[in-house]
């Protein structure tokens, strides 16, 4: 059975002939309903604040768990984040790479194509300065050679005259001969 202030106070008892005293039974019935009537109170104050305890709680583990999802979530993003950092940068080391092995690549062509044609330049000049060398040389030897007189014919329509010949320089020029330096008129004429 459940008490209540109310059922303790109004708690009727049967009558015996030595019975218990009604007035002081009365003021204990009293006594013990204020009591029962102060505890439910307080009980019930008690069960609100347990509730809103519990509430608290609730609450606070709705907040905790935002707080783990929120700092697995920034964890797990910083991680990504990181590692498409590593990413990142190790796809731009291979670019730099890549591309300074063909900066690289391209400059050993052109300073072999440079080389090549120096070389060839080079062969050209040689030759060159060879066929001027043979060309004065062979002007020289034009120059060193006796002038032989040219005889001139008679044409049969004319009359007989005295056979002339045409001599070109009176001197020969082997007698002025000097001696020439091929190799330095070269030189100069470069």
């Amino acid at each position: 059975m459940k008490f209540s202030p109310y059922s303790i106070k109004n708690q009727e008892f049967n009558k015996t002939v030595r019975g218990y005293d009604k007035e002081e039974v009365r003021a204990f019935l009293e006594k013990l309903s204020d009591e029962v009537e102060s505890l439910q109170a307080e009980n019930e104050s008690l069960n609100k604040k347990v509730e809103e305890l519990n509430q608290q709680i609730k609450e606070f583990r709705r907040i905790e768990k935002n707080l783990q999802n929120t700092l697995l979530n920034a964890t797990e993003s910083s991680t990504k984040a990181v590692e498409s950092a590593k990413k990142q940068t190790a796809l731009l080391i291979k670019e730099a790479e890549l591309k300074s092995t063909q900066i690289v690549e391209k400059a050993k062509e052109e300073a072999d194509y440079i080389r090549e044609s120096v070389l060839k330049l080079r062969e050209e000049k040689r030759l060159l300065l060879a066929k001027l060398k043979s060309m004065i040389e062979t002007q020289a030897q034009l120059l060193e050679m006796d002038i032989i007189p040219i005889p001139i014919e008679e044409k049969e329509d004319e009359k007989p005259a005295v056979k002339e010949s045409v001599e070109l320089p009176a001197t020969k020029i082997k007698e002025e001969k000097t001696d020439l330096d091929i190799d330095n008129i070269v030189e100069k004429l470069l």
